[in-house]
């Protein structure tokens, strides 16, 4: 037991240092090759705070361990808007300006939506994987043409200030391929620490990807969305949260599938996760879009989304019999 605790702590540590350089790498790299901030921005960073979701649950669906990788996925959604922006939002309130993370959270809802429909027969094969990820790639493809034509938006300001001063091309070639490399052995001694928890408790590896792998892999997007938030840049810190979402349900989901497909899936995985993962989302839509004034997520809604956040672990901890 002491050594599968060992190896999650030290998975989770070097998770994300390793996920932090490789943003940082990829993003000195892409500027210097000219990439526009806004662009860098929606695409290597927000890739960049779902990578340890990606490489996680590709390592888990290698292993044989798929409902690892769709816990890890769900959950990590579930973190994103409950305890991430629960937390930033006590910080400092959040105000929603950037027209392009406006135009992303009605995608948001559409790709939740799709993965409900997929995962209604109990299963996810190659065919249900591959549709994921070529979802994938046309949002990556639709972000980036929103990136490049939309001038003067305020997430293109955020950008601009928070990716400059840059390391030099060399160290930013460095970095990348660093990151890249102690992030996937970090994913791999989390996997090997989750499964072996798992396998002493008697605890399916849906729960624990849902909850100690989940919190674990969120992890950069929580400091990512603290540090924006309190440098006033607002819209990063929940562009990070939506684009993680979008990314976690079509590329983390998809990858785990393809590798190894999913069969006789937990019912609870649609009822209980995805119903709670589906009901933050349109919490965060109504929030971030205003009623009666712009999108502004207080720290009212900040309590109220951390709460839900601490209601639905205790209710995972109550199923099976820890409380």
């Amino acid at each position: 037991m002491f050594l599968f605790t060992l190896a999650i702590i030290t998975g989770f540590v070097l998770l994300v240092w390793s996920a932090d350089k490789f943003v940082d790498g990829a993003a000195a790299t892409a500027k210097h090759l000219g990439m526009p901030s806004l662009l860098v921005g929606v695409l290597i960073v927000g890739f960049g705070t779902s990578a340890p979701e990606m490489v996680v649950s590709a390592m888990a669906a290698l292993d044989g361990k798929p409902a690892l990788a769709l816990g890890n996925a769900i959950g990590s959604n579930i973190v994103n808007i409950s305890l991430i922006l629960g937390v930033t939002a006590l910080v400092a309130p959040i105000v929603v300006n950037s027209k392009i993370v406006r135009k992303e959270l009605p995608l948001l809802i559409v790709i939740t939506l799709l993965s409900g429909a997929l995962l209604y027969d109990g299963s996810l094969g190659l065919y249900e994987g591959l549709l994921l990820l070529v979802g994938f790639f046309s949002v990556i493809g639709w972000s980036a043409y929103s990136a490049l034509t939309s001038k003067g938006d305020t997430l293109e300001d955020d950008m601009d200030q928070e990716l400059t001063p840059l390391m030099s091309l060399r160290a930013g070639i460095t970095w990348l391929i660093v990151g890249l490399l102690v992030l996937v052995a970090s994913s791999r001694l989390l996997v090997f620490g989750a499964v072996g928890i798992a396998e002493s408790f008697g605890v399916s590896e849906l729960i624990i990807g849902l909850t100690i792998v989940a919190l674990g892999t969120s992890l950069p997007e929580l400091a990512a969305s603290v540090v924006a938030v309190k440098k006033g840049e607002h819209d990063i810190a929940i562009g990070n949260v939506v684009g993680s979402n979008m990314f976690n349900i079509l590329a983390v989901i998809g990858i785990a599938a393809v590798i190894h497909p999913m069969t006789n899936l937990d019912p609870e995985v649609l009822y209980r996760d995805w119903s709670v993962m589906f009901a933050l989302t349109i919490a965060l839509f109504i929030m971030a879009y205003g009623i009666k004034s712009r999108g502004r997520i207080g720290r009212f809604e900040g309590a109220l989304l951390l709460t839900s956040y601490v209601a639905y672990n205790s209710y995972l901890g109550y199923t099976l019999g820890a409380f």
